[in-house]
């Protein structure tokens, strides 16, 4: 691994390229298909969580979703948008999170919000609050 994730001590992140996490296991993640609206809630957590919202990967490509890492299991029963999608891992169902590496190349996945410590990921009830909350 590079230095900084050595630093982190983060075994999910990969050395370099792209990798699939499997939902449930470190984290789940919720997808945010709308990539402009994303990136604006992403900006709007981290102004609310004083620049650190917690890991947050944007896709420059296609639909241009936007991916907050959040707590395994912490999107369960909660009330959530038709537009966004739920990753995890439910019985008879397995999903992925694409990983990117935080310093390599790895379009068109990038951190919009980098990993900062060992168990530190997006707030689900803030982010739940934010995606239902006017502009």
């Amino acid at each position: 691994m590079n230095t900084q994730s050595d630093q982190l001590n983060l075994g999910w992140l990969p050395a370099s390229g792209v990798q699939l996490r499997k939902a449930g296991v470190q984290f789940d993640a919720v997808r945010v298909d709308d990539g402009e609206w994303g990136r604006r809630l992403a900006d709007r957590l981290a102004e609310l969580t004083g620049g650190d919202p917690g890991p947050v990967i944007e896709v420059a490509s296609g639909r241009r979703c936007v991916y907050f890492l959040v707590p395994a299991g912490s999107t369960d029963h909660l009330p959530w948008p038709a537009e966004v999608t739920r990753l995890t891992a439910v019985p008879a169902r397995v999903s992925y999170i694409p990983i990117p590496a935080l310093d390599d190349m790895t379009w068109p996945l990038a951190w919009r919000y980098r990993p900062t410590a060992h168990g530190r990921f997006v707030h689900t009830r803030l982010l739940r609050t934010a995606l239902h909350s006017p502009e």
